[in-house]
């Protein structure tokens, strides 16, 4: 019997396409076979050892609530890391700390727009976008973009003709998730230039700004925040850049007093993040550049291995991603939904099999994606060659 004692909304928030066949890899485990994770960007890099020793030497007992904002201590490493990148403008009350950059998206969303208001973005995008614009009564408008161009803008024209009475704000990630594109300056002063046009919030997600592969360059929404102070909205996350998925560390950073102050009214009512983790990460400004040298490296060789190996196995396409670790893959199939599901319930090899995200969650436009996988590429490069040969095993077998 279909349950009535629960509201429409609830049951229209959307599961994670990057976690909804979580069930079928469970029950390969079970049977004792080993799933290879490319579904989810939780990498095994490690985290760094400053972090960890605060850990191992923790001995405040009670552990106390946090700041709303957040700790002290953390804001202020905050602060000389954005200043170490050139952005001296940002101080302590620019900065909302917030339970993961999940919270920030959510705050944003909450933030710049009544219910039924709407906020445009690429396709395909964050799948948790769609999460969190439901949960606060938004609307995603999605705009698409294609893989023969690396999924890059399209014309200026084909984005304001999405523009309503109702639009709000224009979101995007960058570099992003889940294609791995980064965008151009042109493109961000494109944004920028249509935002300040037609009113709009531009927020831009911003948690890979570190993995920009190929002598790319990254192009930060803070290099217009100062001239665009009051619509500007970064969103970012200690998730990746340290390998801190767990600890659940994002941040809220704007120029407008009024958002700043309205968030943290909000981040009152959920009282604090975590404190031990606050205090962890707020060991970030004695990281060694080295520790980032080093992970860039691995990343685009992890790149570069994944790319290459999936190129080589007929009816697959993909262009070569520019940042983060994720990609969008065209495979040989109909359905990518029953394929995902079918290799970890049905396909083994060498009593391992791979788990990877169907890419319809990725898009806004229903239909779309049906042949395509986003792809993590978290694994190490032995690792990554062994799902590389499942995979094409499993498409000739499918």
């Amino acid at each position: 019997m279909k349950n009535t004692t629960v509201s429409k909304r609830l049951i229209s928030v959307p599961a994670s396409p990057i976690r909804k066949l979580v069930p079928y890899a469970m029950e390969a485990k079970r049977q004792g076979i080993k799933v290879l994770h490319l579904n989810i960007g939780d990498p095994d890099i490690k985290t760094p050892g400053v972090m960890i020793d605060v850990l191992n030497k923790w001995t405040e007992n009670p552990i106390r609530y946090g700041q709303s904002q957040g700790e002290g201590k953390f804001i202020d490493a905050l602060v000389n890391y954005y200043n170490s990148l050139g952005f001296g403008f940002i101080d302590g009350k620019n900065v909302q700390v917030t339970t993961g950059g999940s919270e920030a998206i959510s705050m944003a969303f909450f933030a710049v727009c009544q219910p039924g208001e709407e906020v445009i973005t690429f396709e395909p995008y964050y799948a948790n976008y769609n999460s969190y614009a439901t949960i606060n009564g938004v609307k995603i408008v999605p705009v698409l973009t294609k893989g023969e161009t690396g999924f890059h803008l399209p014309e200026r024209q084909v984005i304001e003709e999405k523009i309503t009475k109702k639009t709000k704000a224009i979101i995007i990630c960058n570099p992003n998730n889940p294609t791995g594109t980064v965008y151009t300056r042109d493109e961000m002063e494109m944004l920028v230039s249509i935002c300040e046009k037609n009113n709009l919030f531009l927020i831009s997600d911003e948690v890979y700004r570190e993995f920009v592969y190929d002598g790319k360059k990254h192009v930060s929404i803070l290099e217009f925040m100062k001239k665009y102070p009051d619509k500007m909205i970064l969103l970012d996350s200690l998730s990746k850049r340290y390998s801190l998925c767990g600890a659940r560390l994002g941040m809220f950073v704007s120029l407008n007093e009024d958002l700043i102050a309205g968030v943290l009214r909000i981040a009152q009512g959920r009282l604090s993040s975590g404190l031990i983790d606050q205090e962890m990460a707020s060991k970030l400004s004695e990281v060694k550049d080295s520790y980032f040298k080093e992970v860039h490296k691995e990343y685009q060789a992890r790149r570069d291995v994944l790319y290459n190996g999936l190129k080589s196995i007929p009816g697959v396409f993909l262009e070569k991603p520019e940042g983060a670790f994720y990609t969008i893959v065209k495979l040989p199939v109909k359905d990518t939904e029953n394929f995902c599901q079918w290799l970890l319930s049905k396909f083994v090899y060498e009593k391992t099999t791979v788990m990877i995200a169907p890419a319809p969650g990725f898009y806004g436009t229903k239909g779309r994606g049906k042949n395509e996988v986003r792809i993590a590429y978290v694994l190490n490069t032995r690792d990554l060659e062994k799902a590389i040969e499942i995979l094409r095993r499993a498409l000739v077998e499918y």
